[in-house]
């Protein structure tokens, strides 16, 4: 059941949270490792404790069910590290799924991988894609239209694609911060008409658009993207985000939302954290 958390009767600005009950694609990190460096977090000198990223994940994932969430799991393929890191793994609105199309090679296996999941599963609408992107890494739906990324991994030609696929206003936006190298660094949504983002991952343009588009979206703090506070999942009431993003944890609670922090650091050596590991599969 849904639950409702009424916060300060009487305060317009401060509306009732509902959390809505998602269904979720994770895959557990068993084969998780840096051996290569495709972003800034990457440094293959430091070691990694795979042991401790499986359990921080277990965490998680037993976070989402416990708030009342379905997790579906998909098998880790050996000599893919990054596969945990399943956002990045397609992106799937009204039970369509556009496959991912990764830009470094270290990736590119993981895109048919996520497919053949798909397919299994029963999803017949599938796309798989002329032009690169990386999944819901670039890709966030906000109500019925969706935020796209661009200037590091995902082709701009690929919104065109993404548009045509779902039928759904896409939206560009251009990263340019290379530690904030996919949307989902440095922008999260909140609800369907609600985001938080750090003004400062994007170019002049593309945040006069985000100010049009959300004139009273939720800013974060330079110290708060550093920890990667906007990488986090909202199920409209209870926000999961790096613990570190105290900041932003503050800031959400005068919102009216449940911020949930949660542990990821060994993740966030790969340069991913809550939202990097979960796909919402929105199957409707």
């Amino acid at each position: 059941m849904p639950y409702t958390d009424v916060i300060g009767a009487g305060r317009e600005a401060t509306p009732a949270r509902t959390a809505v009950p998602r269904r979720l694609l994770m895959c557990r990190p068993s084969h998780y490792d840096v051996y290569y460096s495709i972003n800034p977090w990457m440094q293959p000198e430091k070691p990694v404790d795979t042991g401790l990223a499986l359990l921080q994940w277990e965490r998680l994932r037993e976070l989402y069910t416990s708030l009342g969430h379905t997790v579906e799991v998909i098998e880790p393929v050996p000599g893919l590290p990054d596969m945990v890191f399943a956002a990045n793994g397609a992106t799937v609105v009204d039970g369509k799924v556009l496959a991912a199309r990764f830009r470094h090679m270290e990736r590119t296996a993981e895109g048919p991988a996520y497919l053949s999941w798909f397919r299994r599963n029963g999803y017949q609408e599938l796309l798989w894609p002329e032009f690169i992107n990386e999944g819901e890494g670039d890709y966030l739906p906000v109500g019925r239209r969706i935020l796209a990324g661009t200037g590091f991994r995902t082709d701009q030609r690929s919104h065109h694609e993404a548009q045509e696929f779902f039928g759904l206003p896409v939206t560009s936006l251009t990263l340019v911060n290379p530690r904030h190298y996919h949307l989902d660094t440095a922008l999260s949504v909140l609800s369907d008409t609600e985001i938080m983002y750090w003004p400062e991952a994007f170019t002049p343009g593309s945040r006069a658009v985000l100010r049009e588009l959300y004139p009273d979206a939720l800013l974060a703090t330079e110290q708060d993207a550093a920890v990667f506070g906007l990488n986090a999942f909202s199920d409209g009431y209870n926000v999961l985000l790096p613990q570190a993003a105290s900041g932003l944890i503050e800031q959400l609670k005068a919102r009216g939302f449940n911020p949930v922090g949660v542990d990821l650091s060994e993740l966030l050596l790969a340069g991913g954290s809550v939202k990097c590991c979960t796909l919402e599969l929105r199957d409707h």
